[in-house]
């Protein structure tokens, strides 16, 4: 704003120095570029909601400039001089945040940024909101209320969430969609089908159409939008509450909301599932979900960073998990290990916890094709891996005890030598994994070995790459967690799978394939705290 004000000719004292014969050369008396000196008068006759709102942006109020004398006979050069429609073509490529305090400058810039254009820029420019904005001159609607009332204010809540539905978790997108902020779960598709694409389902909308005020409106239920609140709780946090629970209820009763709960969740009737645990397990689903209301909390949840060294590009998958159906899982990578966290989950494990853990450092050889069929080989190598991973640990675990202890004794660090040797060790065993992915073949033959169940038979028969693995899994009520070997198979660029061999189950997982917005994280270390705090919660 110093330099803008500088060209505008106000000085130190914060006024105009346009005054005298300049003034008069320029417009014969007292204008519109005189110091704002009246609240009232700069505003456009009073403090209306268009400036109260943008002055929130800024979260200041405007303030009258004393005039300040300067050298008489002598107008320099200043933006006043400019036409007003450069002015506004000026003004409207400014961040929106910055404009407030461009409108003390004084009343002229003030009148200019009550232009329209402006602001429909911003629009577009920061919120992608590309419908034409005119029409809103139809309801008395500016496009400074739709920027300072609906899209700054509740920018925040922009991007992803994970609700706080105990074990069940979820995935929301908030997102700007038209004259709309709209909150849309997205869902798996239906149990097998893990390649079609993602449901999704709006819970609330935000829009300000008919009053110069956003109204949030809940959309859970069957009986159309109705009366909701949003309250922002603190930073990476909010919360949603329906006014109008009411409008969640059906004429039939909780039969009738069961039924539809499961054909839109499930896809099928409860007489079509057979399995008397899967009929509990979806029962017991619809009894803790249907009781929160559409009032929830939601955590904000960033796709993870990724790197030219990772496996695969990092992101969101959908999995098998037997009986639970479909869950939405995170990929992300962290040196040589990768890691697959819930972000839905189940009674057994819980969203937020490492469903998977793959270590890159341990590429498997799979037998033959024939050989791969027969459950007790592959159960042979993996078990040898974790044989191999353990006393490497336990090597590791030494090192480390020597070195504390040689950096006890010494007043230097006599452990340097150990610490080159572990770094060499490991620049050695990052070496023999990047060229044992070098000489991995670009696909080899898969097939599950016998007796290994699988949700979804049409799973590829072709894998590039297989490496040691664990999976955790618990009984119900997240009992008893332990973490048990596995085989992860990469399959291609979207698909990979996990061979459970204590449960002698398999789980493939798709790529969730949607550009999701204003979910990127600020840094790595951001990231990694956020899938702490999520496993804690969940803990």
């Amino acid at each position: 704003m110093a330099v803008c004000a500088r060209l505008c000719g106000v000085g130190p004292a914060r006024g105009c120095r346009r005054r005298g014969a300049a003034r008069e050369q320029r417009r014969g008396g007292a204008g519109d570029s005189e110091p704002d000196t009246d609240p009232e008068e700069a505003g456009g006759g009073g403090a209306t909601e268009d400036e109260e709102a943008a002055e929130r942006i800024e979260g200041g109020r405007s303030a009258p400039h004393p005039a300040e004398a300067g050298p008489a006979g002598r107008a320099p050069l200043s933006l006043l001089e400019l036409p007003p429609e450069l002015l506004v073509q000026i003004f409207g490529s400014l961040p929106g945040t910055d404009l407030p305090s461009l409108a003390r400058v004084c009343t002229t810039f003030r009148r200019i940024l009550r232009t329209d254009t402006i602001w429909r820029r911003r629009c577009r420019e920061e919120y992608g909101v590309c419908e034409n904005l005119r029409k809103l001159e139809i309801t008395g609607v500016s496009c400074r209320d739709v920027y300072a009332k609906l899209l700054h204010r509740y920018r925040h809540i922009l991007g992803l969430w994970q609700p706080d539905i105990g074990p069940y978790g979820g995935l929301l997108n908030v997102v700007v969609d038209g004259l709309f902020i709209i909150g849309w779960m997205y869902l798996p598709p239906h149990d097998p089908h893990v390649d079609d694409p993602m449901r999704f389902k709006p819970l609330f909308r935000i829009h300000l159409m008919e009053r110069k005020c956003a109204t949030v409106e809940c959309m859970y239920g069957h009986k159309g939008p109705h009366n909701g609140h949003i309250q922002i709780v603190k930073k990476d946090e909010f919360s949603t509450k329906c006014n109008q629970t009411d409008h969640h209820r059906m004429s039939g009763g909780r039969q009738e909301e069961f039924r539809t709960w499961l054909r839109e969740e499930w896809g099928r009737t409860l007489e079509d599932i057979f399995h008397e645990h899967m009929q509990e397990l979806i029962l017991m689903k619809f009894i803790y979900t249907s009781q929160y209301d559409n009032c929830l909390t939601y955590r904000r949840i960033y796709l993870p960073p990724s790197s030219p060294d990772d496996l695969i590009k990092p992101g969101l998958f959908k999995g098998t998990y037997g009986s639970h159906g479909l869950e939405i899982v995170m990929l992300s990578f962290h040196g040589k290990k990768a890691k697959g966290t819930k972000i839905t989950g189940d009674p057994n494990i819980p969203a937020g916890q490492q469903t998977v853990e793959i270590d890159l450092a341990h590429p498997l050889q799979l037998p033959d094709i024939e050989n791969l069929r027969d459950f007790s080989e592959l159960s042979r190598i993996v078990l040898e891996v974790q044989e191999q991973v353990r006393r490497e640990e336990q090597e590791q675990e030494h090192r480390q005890e020597e070195e504390d202890r040689s950096q006890q004794a010494a007043s230097q660090p006599a452990a340097k030598p150990l610490g080159g040797e572990g770094a060499e060790g490991e620049e050695t065993a990052a070496g023999a994994e990047g060229t044992t992915q070098d000489k991995a073949p670009a696909s080899q033959p898969f097939v599950l070995p016998m007796g290994v169940i699988s949700r979804n038979e049409d799973y590829p028969r072709t894998c590039r790459i297989c490496f040691y693995g664990t999976g955790l899994i618990a009984g119900h009520g997240f009992t008893s967690p332990e973490r048990t070997p596995g085989v992860f198979v990469l399959f291609d660029e979207d698909r990979f799978g996990f061979i459970w061999l204590e449960l002698k189950s398999f789980s493939l997982y798709s790529r969730i394939k949607v550009s999701f917005q204003n979910a990127e994280a600020p840094s790595r270390e951001a990231f990694d705290e956020m899938l702490k705090n999520i496993q804690s919660l969940a803990t």
